[in-house]
């Protein structure tokens, strides 16, 4: 088959998601069903996959939905837990004392707050745990989800301690021929000194895409949500959202040089959540007006979900500060020890696993450990505020009954959205002799993009993310042909790989099933392709930028300072200045 065709059946799958979630709007539910079916026959007729490797795959993927369902009921069940105890009302007042500006408090919790938790779990954690927060602090639910999503760029290649890196990198390169000739071939090389070089290239180009990210956000916010849809709102906020994308990003890159992939978001979070929140307290370059969103009765009706949480509902017991962050806390520390190798936590946690190996005699296995889950700390930190906020049963019934239906909401999405995604990454070793859909697809890419492939790397990477919803799962799938590309266009491979595990990094931004599971936790399913439209911005911004300082690095010897790439970047950084500038005019005036 022409290498061309097979190329454009391998993105079928994809085509279809945008036609029918993005183009018609239709809600996951309904356009996810049709994915997977266009999905599975591809495989079966087109493959000509065994039909036991798609029923293999495709319950792979069920399984995987469920532990997703869980992981959002029980981040769902720790919001409304604290709306009962009385902790919500606290935090709100909490952030109100900080600073009651909402571009402030996005950028704390959002991009902050965030960051630590992403890069102490990963995997969609932060938008079920920053997303029901903000909503609870009383963003629109449509604001909350579109925030969460955006920040899932910068902080996601080190995610649950390096994962992306430390498993999807290194898996992919692991038994690449081509990657042991080039450490054989290097006497001071080893596979180790090679992810980490790789992790600091991928740690600098995040740092400077990273650099605007916390003010699109704000941007968006007041642009999309707020009473004058003005952008100009948002952009004179610049000053607070550039200091605080440093604060996180410049820690972020030395842990990476220092002390390796496992800890430059965790820390990188964690220090910038020091620095800013202790200089908002003292209105260090905070704005001046303190902006808020449009008055609720004048919100659309798709801004808002199912879990809006009003004011006058919130109960208050008067809770201290510390004991309504403290579930919170809990939620960050169990995440941190249950990761981290070198404490026995992880391995009791993940030895006490389900595990059903060579599903229907296929080579596809199902794992599960439960107690690792997320959802089981959650659960943890419910059962925590339960007793020492001391609610009563009536409460807690409330709140975990509540929670249950939403996370039931959710399921219909996810049961169809990731055994799509387990057959097209699982669509090789088929009778016609084509390797898997996303491989193809590349290949097909490749062919047309010769040298200027830096600047398409990003964007595979990116399509690794949207369709599997990981990008530890993108780079495993991608690294092994990032690779061989770069050899074959006869520049350093390792930055080929580091610009797909970017980009990776970036396609969480509109990956279908982290946009289902984080409008799910604040009950806004049905408008998942809205949420898509409107990160789709962000996410190409994110893929262009990175990808045209990738080229201008590997190819600055041969071509020069001034190339595609160097143009790209400038052009990037003077639109935003020039944004900046007029914003502001337009403000004063």
């Amino acid at each position: 088959m022409d290498n061309g065709l097979l190329a454009f059946l391998s993105i079928l799958p994809i085509i279809s998601v945008a036609f029918f979630l993005v183009l018609l709007r239709w809600p996951a539910s309904r356009a996810m069903p049709i994915t997977y079916l266009v999905c599975a026959l591809l495989a079966l007729f087109v493959w000509q996959v065994p039909w036991e490797i798609v029923a293999a795959a495709s319950l792979n993927g069920i399984v995987v939905a469920a532990t997703l369902i869980f992981i959002i009921f029980g981040a769902i069940a720790l919001l409304n837990t604290l709306q009962e105890s009385g902790g919500l009302y606290a935090i709100r007042n909490g952030f109100t004392e900080i600073s009651a500006d909402r571009r402030v408090q996005v950028i704390i919790i959002a991009w902050l707050f965030g960051s630590f938790i992403e890069g102490s779990a990963g995997f969609g954690t932060p938008a079920a745990v920053a997303v029901p927060l903000l909503v609870g602090l009383g963003f629109p639910a449509m604001a909350a989800v579109i925030a969460g999503m955006i920040i899932q760029s910068t902080p996601v290649s080190f995610g649950a301690a390096g994962t992306p890196i430390l498993v999807g990198v290194s898996t992919g390169l692991s038994n690449d021929p081509a990657v042991v000739e080039l450490i054989a071939s290097n006497g001071s090389m080893t596979f180790t000194t090679l992810l980490n070089s790789i992790a600091i290239k991928v740690a600098l180009l995040h740092s400077l895409a990273g650099t605007f990210v916390p003010l699109i956000v704000v941007c968006m916010m007041t642009g999309l949500f707020g009473k004058n849809r003005s952008y100009a709102e948002g952009l004179r906020a610049w000053k607070f959202a550039l200091f605080a994308a440093f604060a996180m990003t410049i820690p972020y890159f030395l842990t990476a040089v220092f002390l390796g992939p496992e800890f430059p978001s965790l820390l990188g979070g964690l220090t910038g959540l020091a620095i800013v929140v202790t200089a908002a307290r003292k209105n260090f370059l905070t704005p001046k007006d303190d902006w808020q969103f449009a008055e609720k009765h004048e919100w659309l009706p798709e801004w808002s979900g199912t879990i809006e949480i009003k004011a006058d509902e919130i109960t208050n017991r008067n809770i201290s500060m510390f004991s309504a962050w403290l579930p919170y806390v809990v939620v960050a520390v169990l995440l941190v020890v249950s990761r981290l190798d070198v404490l026995p936590l992880k391995g009791w946690l993940t030895g006490a696993a389900v595990r059903v190996p060579e599903v229907l005699g296929t080579h596809i296995s199902i794992s599960v450990a439960p107690l690792y889950l997320p959802g089981s700390i959650f659960l943890v930190a419910v059962l925590f505020t339960y007793f020492f906020h001391r609610m009563n049963k009536t409460g807690i019934s409330r709140a975990l009954g509540k929670s249950a239906k939403t996370a039931l909401q959710a399921s219909v999405a996810l049961i169809f959205t990731v055994p799509m995604v387990q057959v097209f990454i699982n669509s090789g070793g088929g009778a016609a002799g084509f390797d898997r859909m996303p491989i193809e697809l590349a290949d097909g890419v490749a062919a047309l993009a010769g040298s200027a492939w830096p600047l398409f790397a990003t964007f595979i990477g990116g399509l690794g993310a949207f369709v599997a919803g990981s990008n530890t799962v993108s780079n495993m799938m991608f690294s092994s042909f990032q690779f061989g590309v770069g050899e074959r266009i006869g520049v350093d491979p390792t930055w080929i790989v580091a610009l797909q595990a970017v980009g990776g990094a970036a396609g969480n931004m509109i990956c279908v099933h982290n946009v289902v599971a984080a409008s799910a936790v604040v009950g806004m399913l049905g408008r998942e392709g809205l949420v898509i439209r409107k990160t789709f911005i962000a996410f190409v911004y994110y893929a262009l930028f990175t990808a045209s300082i990738g080229y201008f690095l590997v190819w600055n010897e041969a071509l020069g300072v001034v190339n595609a790439g160097s143009l790209i970047a400038a052009i990037i950084v003077l639109a935003a200045i020039v944004t900046i500038v007029r914003g502001n005019k337009i403000q004063k005036n």
